[in-house]
């Protein structure tokens, strides 16, 4: 699975997600549900797997699903070759 780019999170805990990117949510381990404010969110509260900056709402970040990684725009751009 590649890695993905999220334009823009929702807040500093999880961004509400589409069905189309369950999988990857679920393949790293980061899939929530069950909220009455949507159906899918991603969790991404522990911030960065590199260097732990948090991801704030508004900013772009990176999940590497096979990795079960979230990252922040500089090492998500950094492991994509981007």
């Amino acid at each position: 699975m590649p890695i993905i780019r999220f334009e823009a999170a929702d807040g500093s805990e999880r961004t509400q997600i589409g069905e189309g990117l369950t999988r990857p949510a679920v393949e790293a381990d980061r899939l929530e549900t069950g909220r009455a404010d949507g159906k899918y969110f991603l969790r991404h509260g522990d911030g960065c797997a590199v260097c732990g900056r948090a991801v704030e709402a508004g900013e772009p970040f990176y999940l590497d699903s096979e990795a079960g990684a979230v990252l922040c725009d500089e090492h998500g751009r950094e492991r994509r070759g981007d």
